[in-house]
């Protein structure tokens, strides 16, 4: 069995009484970064090793992975924070474990994008997640792309992009097109500023970018 666990994206209550328990069951627990995972295992308890699973490595790892579970070992992934496999490694663990007929579960819980969205007070009903955009090539194709869509749209962002990012939006979907901007999810300094793209964009080239933010678009409908 090839177990995703999500982890917490800030507050460390959001991890599930389920997540805790698959973690002390499993065999193998992969992380994205052992030294990020090392103290969340130690605050629930949960006394193994955990071996690295990340971008650089995962095409190496796989196979051995596989094997684990052909052998009928549990394994179990799970990535700094939030969910496996979302703009985090786990799609081609996944994609190998369905090849070889292993059973997978992914539990469900954190993801920072869900809170971001559910609080824009833009459609949720029908949205398009876009996560990081590339950052050279094919980031404009990528954009163009989206000029016309109807639906909300999803897309994560780092600090020190921010605000290009923001006038890259300002440039293809127009400044007054409303936009939601959520950083530091479930974590202290949790903020959501919400307006216009051109005033989402005053707001924090006049305050300090820190955090890891959601970025939510309202669609063309």
């Amino acid at each position: 069995m090839l177990y995703l666990v999500p982890t917490p994206i800030g507050n460390l209550e959001d991890m599930t009484l389920r997540a805790i328990r698959i973690l002390k069951e499993a065999d193998v627990i992969l992380a994205e970064d052992t030294r990020t995972s090392a103290p969340l295992l130690r605050h629930f308890g949960i006394e193994k090793k955990a071996y690295a699973h990340h971008q650089h490595n995962e095409h190496k790892a796989v196979n051995e992975v596989i094997r684990f579970l052909k052998e009928g070992q549990a394994v179990a992934l799970i990535s700094d924070a939030g969910t496996p496999a979302i703009s985090d490694p786990g799609f081609l663990l996944v994609r190998e474990a369905i090849k070889n007929g292993i059973e997978i579960q992914c539990l469900p819980g954190a993801t920072a994008f869900v809170p971001a969205l559910v609080a824009s007070g833009f459609p949720c009903d029908r949205f398009c997640f876009e996560g990081f955009l590339p950052v050279k090539k094919g980031r404009q194709t990528r954009l163009k792309a989206l000029v016309n869509e109807n639906r909300t749209m999803v897309f994560y962002e780092s600090p020190h992009r921010l605000t290009k990012t923001l006038q890259e939006f300002a440039d293809t979907f127009g400044r007054e097109r409303l936009a939601s901007v959520s950083r530091e999810i479930s974590k202290v300094y949790e903020e959501t500023v919400r307006g216009t793209l051109a005033e989402v964009i005053a707001h924090f080239t006049s305050h300090p970018v820190k955090g890891e933010f959601v970025v939510c678009i309202q669609g063309m409908g």
